[in-house]
């Protein structure tokens, strides 16, 4: 039972930081970030960093380690967004 478990959370693993990287690497590139709602994406990256502590209390590496991940990308992601939208005189897209 518990390679079964284990396999079903490394599949989600694989899934949630190939979800978060080509948007991360898109944004990095091109810096364009119109395409992006900011409530949606800073509460995605503040579950993954809620999901990181949760990991640290139950001692699950996989789930550290994937979330620490696209909590990076989503703080990237969101650093580029803040700057677009803010710094630069720009109105964020509603």
């Amino acid at each position: 039972m518990n390679l079964w478990i284990d396999i079903v959370g490394y599949a989600a693993s694989i899934c949630m930081i190939f979800g978060y990287l080509p948007q991360a690497i898109y944004t990095i590139r091109t810096r364009d970030t119109d395409g992006i709602a900011l409530p949606t994406f800073l509460l995605m990256g503040l579950g993954s960093i809620f999901f990181v502590v949760q990991g640290i209390l139950l001692k699950n590496y996989p789930l550290i380690l994937t979330n620490v991940v696209t909590t990076v990308c989503a703080a990237i992601t969101f650093g580029i967004k803040m700057y677009n939208d803010y710094f630069k005189n720009r109105k964020p897209k509603q």
